[in-house]
């Protein structure tokens, strides 16, 4: 498991693009047959992506979180964007689809992934927070989401968030989890930008081609910078930075929120005028 630390807005405005790079963005996700976890001090959430092939994977404790397993004082949020696959939660089997979506509550012992073709594997992306109360396990397809839509054609943002962990769909003691779609000829996931102090966030975006990328805003409102983000690849905002992309073309983003509430409309606002 990879560890990464808290950063202060100070310390940010002096990073060049690498070590913006080195801070905040995920990279390497969805190898066959491997299992990525990334650690952050930010709210001490755990990003993840698990794609197993001939073997299952299995999620574990251990000295990072000085757990007898991984889920003993922690709650767990699931999406599948590759092929069908299995996870199996202390022995009970839960086949997902792509797109479809698991949250797990606290104190299931035993986690495990599987592909249903090993020449086709699943592609589960995970978030995972401390919890301190135990919520039943719901399996979420896209099609139980709850879907808003926000955005016009004239503004380039006319998407659709369809909110997986969220209390319009299931319980969680502090993980929020969703995803959001952008319509052909759409390349803004939201803009003008905003900042949620209570929350942190962290984008996983997909359904990009190799020659599209994602221009990922971030910073404080008067100190903005900028990551360019490849298919596949996933970025933490802190709970000081603004957190809007614009593509090349429409792409898929997955957002996952950890923090001191669960209310999605609780932002603060940033006018055009205020972005530096």
């Amino acid at each position: 498991m990879e560890i990464r630390y808290s950063s202060h807005p100070q310390d940010s405005k002096k990073y060049d693009t690498t070590e913006l790079r080195e801070k905040y963005l995920v990279d390497n996700l969805f190898v066959p047959g491997e299992m990525k976890l990334v650690y952050s001090h930010i709210d001490r959430i755990i990003i993840g992506s698990i794609s197993p092939t001939d073997k299952m994977l299995e999620l574990e404790g251990g000295k990072e979180l000085a757990a007898d397993y991984f889920l003993q004082r922690r709650e767990l949020g699931i999406i599948n964007i590759g092929e069908s696959g299995i996870v199996y939660l202390d022995g009970e089997a839960y086949e997902l689809s792509a797109r479809d979506g698991l949250y797990v509550g606290m104190g299931v012992k035993e986690v495990k992934f599987a592909s249903k073709d090993s020449e086709k594997p699943a592609k589960f992306y995970i978030n995972s927070a401390p919890a301190h109360k135990t919520y039943p396990t719901v399996k979420i397809e896209i099609s139980k989401a709850n879907p808003v839509k926000l955005g016009s054609l004239e503004q380039s943002n006319l998407r659709t968030i369809y909110q997986y962990v969220h209390p319009a769909v299931c319980e969680s003691c502090q993980l929020v989890m969703g995803l959001t779609v952008l319509e052909p000829n759409n390349v803004w996931n939201t803009m003008p930008s905003h900042t949620h102090e209570r929350r942190m966030e962290v984008y996983l975006y997909f359904d990009l081609d190799e020659e599209s990328a994602v221009f990922h805003m971030m910073g404080e409102p008067n100190e903005t910078r900028h990551i360019v983000m490849r298919n596949e690849q996933a970025v933490i905002s802190p709970s000081w930075s603004i957190h809007s992309g614009v593509g090349t073309k429409n792409y898929t983003f997955i957002w996952g929120m950890v923090g001191e509430n669960q209310t999605f409309t609780d932002m603060d606002h940033i006018d055009m005028k205020d972005l530096f």
